[in-house]
Order: C-alpha cells, then structure tokens, then sequence
C-alpha cells in the first residue's frame, strides 16, 4: 500500500510548533563537550545547540497513530523543524529580543502555565482507580447509559428562559402534534429560539437531562428546563442499542477516574484560595460577587432607561395623535359650518327672489358665503 506523509507532516510540524519548553533545551553537559555522551543523543547540531533524539521522540509520541512505516520519514519532518526553530531562537536571542517586554512577559506567562499544570496533573494522575464495585454500582445505577441504551431521533427547540415562559410552551405543547405551531407561536410573540434536529446517542446527552430523554415516547413532546435553557423536544423515533457490562466497563473506569481527577482538583483549588491571601484591588476591587452586583446594577439602570424611553416615546406618539384628533376634529367643524351657511344662503335667497352677486362657476350667492366665513372666525 502506498503511504502518503502529507497530512502526517504537517500535523507534525504544527505540533513541534507548539513545543516551546523543550526545543533548544540544552543537556545537562556543557556545550561542546560531548566525549562521554552516547552519540545516539544527539540528533543535530545547530551551530553550538544541540537537538537530541528525545526532542522528538517527545513530540512524536503525541501522535501515536503514526503508522511504522512513515516513522522515518515522520522523524525527519521533526527534526528540521525544530533545526527552523532552533535557527530562529539564535537569531531573537542575537537580536536581544528576549529581553524586550513582550517577549518577557510571554515566556513568564509560558512559564506559569506550564508549573501550574504541572502541579494539577500531579494531583490528578495521583487518584486511585475506580474499583470494580464502583464501576458495577455505576453500571447499574444508569440503566439508560448502557442496559437500556437508546439513539434518539431528535427535533428541538432551545431558547432562553422568561419569566411565565415555560407555563405558555406547556399550554402550546399540549395542544401540538408537531413543533411547526410551537414554533409559530413563538414568532408571533418575538420570542428568540434555535431550532435543531439530529441523531443522538444517550451518552451525547447531557445527564441531567437523559433520564427526562430516556422516558420519551415515539412522537412525544416534552419541555425540559435546565438552568440556564429552555428545550422543548420532540422525539421523531429511537431505537435500543444497549451495551453489556464488559463493553461498558474500561468506559466507565475512564470516567469515574476522570471525575475524581477533576473533582480532587477543583477542592484543592478552593482549599488553596481559603488558605492564601488574595486581595483585589483597582476596577477588580471586591472581586467576582462586587463585579456581578455592579453589572447587575448596570443592567437595572440600563432597563429602566430603556422602559423610560419607550413610555416617553409612546406618550409623545398618543400626544401626536390627539393633536392630528382634535385638529381634524376643528377642520371638519369649519367644513360643517361653511357647509351650513351655504344651505341657509341658498334657502334665503329662494325666499325672498332678491337679486345676488356671486362668483363666476359658483351657485351660492357671494354675499352668503362671505357672511358663513366671518362666522367661522
């Protein structure tokens, strides 16, 4: 079979990108002196540093799908990457770029990151692992993870909580044999929401919300409310694809030790910020509780400014409109007026057969009209 280095090269050559603590690390013997060093160490020189074979057998065992017959080839990707890297370090280092600011701060940050996580990977990678009494109780205690697995055909809609929201879907709902009209009605109440839809497995769903899933009918839609989210669900169909205690139980060690890690990890943090003493000062001043009571603050004013400016604007609109009211109320007052003393006009002058002016094209005698005018003013 013919093999292509394409792809693998050129996730090698990002990965060795990213490897800042290791490349250019100088061995614990002094430059130059390299008469007691086994000479498979060292896998080039560049000018007075040294590469050596454990620069990239680092680098290589993040990728261990490499297949054994790009291993050479892959090796070489490596090295004159890190030969371009090591090339342009002596270069910054010439040009004193280490010791400028930015660069300072970078590789201080750098250095932080990588001592920090060091720390936490020790904690972590120190728990015991699951025993096999835990991996059984979690294997039977979450019958829907594996004896009774399902894969879930599902529409959905995602939306943000509202107060009374959540009565308003259920009313819909229940009289909905599909989301089209739920979607509907919420257009008509300009109410934001994300429709989606996809296959599923029961592990691909979040586990407070699998056992609401799990017991779902074909065709059922139901509201599921979290913290933070609405969802409203419509199970189009399902099938059970369950899973036996030995196919479940290297997945379910993996998480249990997973979730101790992350559990020992996050308590140690908490019982070192107990322990230290940490003080925010400037715009952090009172820390995370003052800046959510000051953005809190913030939003309340910026909501009653904004229901201020919607009553001013919606009493200025009512005032315009009872100003257009009363003005058009007073031109058709002045069109009945002029209308009338037309009418008595022409009713006088057939009464008594004297003789009147009026004007060209017009019927009603001008004195009559003038008379009706200055009545109106």
């Amino acid at each position: 079979m013919k093999t292509t280095y394409k792809s693998t090269a050129i996730i090698l050559l990002l990965l060795a990108a990213t490897l800042t603590a290791g490349c250019g690390k100088k061995d614990d013997t002094k430059k130059g002196d390299t008469k007691d060093k086994p000479a498979s160490q060292v896998a080039a020189k560049v000018n007075t540093e040294e590469i050596t074979v454990h620069q990239i057998n680092s680098i290589l065992s993040r990728n261990p799908k490499i297949p054994p017959e790009a291993a050479t080839q892959a090796k070489y990707e490596v090295l004159n990457r890190l030969i371009d890297q090591q090339l342009a370090k002596q270069q910054a280092i010439e040009k004193k770029l280490d010791r400028t600011p930015k660069v300072v701060q970078a590789i201080e940050a750098a250095r932080d990151e990588i001592l920090a996580r060091a720390y936490l990977e020790q904690i972590a990678t120190a728990q015991s692992k699951p025993t096999p009494d835990e991996v059984k109780k979690y294997f039977t205690e979450h019958p829907e993870l594996f004896e009774q697995r399902r894969i879930f055909n599902l529409e959905e809609i995602v939306l943000a909580p509202q107060e009374g929201l959540a009565a308003k879907l259920r009313e819909q709902i229940a009289k909905a044999k599909s989301l089209e009209p739920v979607a509907a009605w919420l257009k008509s109440q300009n109410i934001a929401f994300a429709p989606n839809r996809g296959v599923r497995a029961a592990e691909a769903l979040p586990l407070d919300m699998l056992p609401a899933v799990q017991s779902m009918k074909d065709g059922e839609i139901r509201l599921i409310e979290t913290k933070d989210r609405l969802y409203v669900f419509r199970l189009a169909g399902s099938k059970s694809v369950p899973v036996t205690e030995a196919q479940a139980n290297p997945r379910i060690q993996q998480f249990l030790f997973n979730r101790r890690s992350s559990d020992t990890v996050a308590a140690e943090l908490k019982r070192l910020k107990e322990a230290a003493n940490i003080e925010y000062v400037g715009e952090f001043t009172g820390g995370a509780a003052a800046a959510a009571e000051k953005a809190k603050t913030a939003a309340d004013a910026k909501a009653a400014a904004d229901a201020k400016a919607k009553a001013d604007a919606e009493l200025a609109a009512k005032a315009k409109a009872e100003t257009r009211t009363q003005e058009q109320a007073e031109a058709d007052a002045r069109a009945d007026a002029l209308s009338k003393a037309r009418r008595e006009a022409e009713a006088q002058a057939k009464g008594d057969g004297k003789a009147t002016t009026t004007k060209p094209g017009s019927t009603v005698p001008q004195e009559a009209v003038d008379k009706g005018i200055r009545g109106l003013k």
